[in-house]
């Protein structure tokens, strides 16, 4: 088993009373090992098929996945274990983009139901994320890649209780953004535009912490299927991302 990826004991026990029970059907196989066979698919970004023998029908690691993806099982994993614990006192906002393979094209529903964008870099998804001072993901949100990050800046923030500081680059630097962050009883860490007329204070040694989520990215993309996406239906590719968050950080 050390050649591939397998969950320990103990990150076995944080995440299997978080597996759906009372499931119709015959019994499921050895959810130890079509899980850990999954993980090994999402980080080496190979096809499912050339998965070792070692964890089972490669039928059932797929259909396990897509399976879970469609009923947001997966997401909901992720959202339990960050959900679990307290409130961070300064979070992080930021986003990022993903380079869409060929293959995913042609979902039902067209590219922008599916997350995908034209940019003048190609054809991308972006990743929106908050995340605390550790460098953990506690929301996650997917966008077309040409969709601009205040679209859902509120959104993703809303998902959180209010923390008493926030820190995001230029591109967050909203009066309106503002102002609901101070209702929130927020502190925006947020540097001005260039085009501000007047120019506001930014704490410069809580903005230099901000490199947290850019690391956060890095670290995201050490998994070939998040780095470049293959997924065409959005939620599949968000299964990714879910599954991914949970056993870097979260296990």
């Amino acid at each position: 088993m050390a050649d591939f990826f397998w969950f320990s004991d103990a990150q076995w026990a944080r995440i299997e009373p978080l597996l759906p029970t009372g499931t119709r059907g015959m019994k499921r196989v050895d959810d130890r090992r079509v899980l850990s066979g999954i993980v090994h698919a999402l980080q080496s970004g190979g096809r499912w098929g050339d998965c070792p023998p070692v964890y089972g029908p490669k039928k059932t690691l797929y259909n396990r996945f897509v399976r879970w993806a469609e009923r947001g099982i997966w997401e909901n994993i992720f959202s339990a274990l960050a959900g679990a614990e307290d409130v961070p006192d300064r979070l992080f906002i930021d986003s990022t983009c993903i380079k869409v393979h060929r293959t995913a094209g042609g979902a039902k529903g067209g590219p922008l139901a599916n997350g995908i964008g034209q940019t003048r870099g190609g054809r991308n998804t972006k990743l929106h994320a908050v995340c605390d001072v550790k460098g953990r993901p506690c929301v996650l949100l997917l966008t077309p890649g040409n969709a601009h990050d205040m679209r859902v800046a509120q959104q993703c923030i809303a998902a959180m209780p209010p923390s008493a500081e926030l820190v995001g680059d230029k591109g967050y630097d909203s009066n309106d953004l503002r102002a609901w962050l101070a209702s929130r009883g927020t502190t925006a860490v947020i540097p001005s535009k260039r085009n501000r007329k007047v120019q506001l204070d930014c704490d410069p040694a809580i903005y230099k912490q901000r490199n947290v989520i850019e690391r956060m990215f890095c670290r995201f993309k050490d998994w070939r299927r998040v780095a470049m996406r293959f997924d065409r239906n959005i939620k599949t590719f968000m299964a990714t991302i879910a599954i991914a968050a949970t056993v870097i950080w979260w296990l």
